[in-house]
């Protein structure tokens, strides 16, 4: 057996670098998560996270680098590591001809579980995901947000030491997302390593032990996630301020936008975000004009840098000279 020597990481990713042709998706990657962590890879569509995720799946190998799940090199032994795994993709199909516990069954038994362990297991694993009242009901009658959890507890039937979740909440309910989260925690708190993506960053903020930035398939920073918010945002020339409107606000962006000192303007509904780079009396005297021009407004705040921010500025991260990647693959 092939095993790291100088680390206890669940995931040990060394000097990985992912080339389709003549486009890199990932360079010189290295990264450790632990047992217990929540880690959450961030980044915009294109950074890397795809590609990663599938090299530890075993799915993608590696232009180079060496890749550890739970001490073993998938590369020597990628059946051992996937005993070791748990992955769930983004929209994984489940078919429609199957009852929930038929669905898990067939796994289950490819996984190697007796009859007595399959069902012990199917049981399990179907209360970790709060679907025990769903287990024989046909899989095409479940919801989005049902189906993502019935693939969850297919892929922990088999207890994995390592879970990949790509993009795990997408089309979740609110409902959904957090048994997700109770679920992933439950799983932190028994050791299990999992290492997530999501575009929902506010699930990630409160979720995550700890967080890395993949950008241009460089990974800008990681560590426990007030840490690297903190790092990221070291440029304190200007404050988030973030006002709360009565209906409409597109009145008060178009007068913001007008205004010196604001920065990268947001208006979504019922709230306008931007960066203020004037002084504390500029910042009254901003607030003194908006309510002289009688706009609506509920809450005027200045707020903490947080994952959002930090991936909102991606675009104008420097040192990336990368051309378009190719139309086929995910990165």
């Amino acid at each position: 057996m092939s095993v790291t020597p100088t680390s206890t990481a669940a995931i040990s990713i060394k000097g990985v670098r992912v080339d389709y042709e003549s486009f890199t998706a990932v360079r010189s990657l290295d990264l450790e998560i632990y047992p217990g962590e929540v880690f959450g890879l961030i980044g915009p569509n294109g950074a890397g996270k795809t590609s990663t995720f599938k090299v530890l799946s075993t799915l993608l190998e590696p232009t180079y680098g060496e890749v550890y799940i739970d001490g073993i090199d998938i590369a020597e032994q990628p059946e051992e590591a996937r005993r070791r795994l748990g992955s769930m993709q983004d929209l994984a199909p489940v078919p429609t001809d199957l009852k929930v516990w038929e669905f898990l069954d067939c796994f289950a038994h490819a996984y190697g579980l007796n009859k007595a362990e399959r069902r012990q297991r199917i049981n399990e694993c179907l209360e970790m995901v709060d679907l025990v009242g769903k287990r024989d009901a046909m899989c095409q009658s479940l919801s989005r947000g049902m189906t993502q959890r019935v693939v969850l507890a297919k892929c922990l039937l088999h207890s994995p030491r390592v879970l990949l979740l790509d993009e795990p909440a997408s089309g979740m309910d609110p409902v959904s997302r957090v048994r997700l989260r109770d679920t992933i925690q439950e799983l932190s708190r028994k050791g299990v390593a999992v290492l997530i993506s999501s575009h929902i960053l506010t699930e990630l903020s409160n979720l995550c032990s700890h967080i890395g930035i993949l950008n241009h398939g460089e990974l800008l920073d990681h560590g426990p996630t007030r840490d690297v918010v903190q790092r990221m945002t070291k440029d304190h020339s200007f404050r988030l301020i973030q006002i709360k409107t009565l209906g409409a606000n597109a009145e008060l962006a178009a007068f913001l936008d007008e205004r010196e000192g604001v920065l990268d303007l947001v208006a979504e509904e019922s709230q306008v975000r931007f960066k203020f780079s004037g002084s504390p009396q500029d910042q009254a005297d901003l607030l003194k004009e908006i309510i002289q021009q009688g706009l609506a407004i509920t809450s005027f705040e200045e707020t903490e840098t947080n994952i959002e921010d930090i991936l909102l500025g991606l675009n104008t991260v420097p040192g990336s000279t990368q051309s378009s990647p190719p139309l086929n693959p995910a990165v």
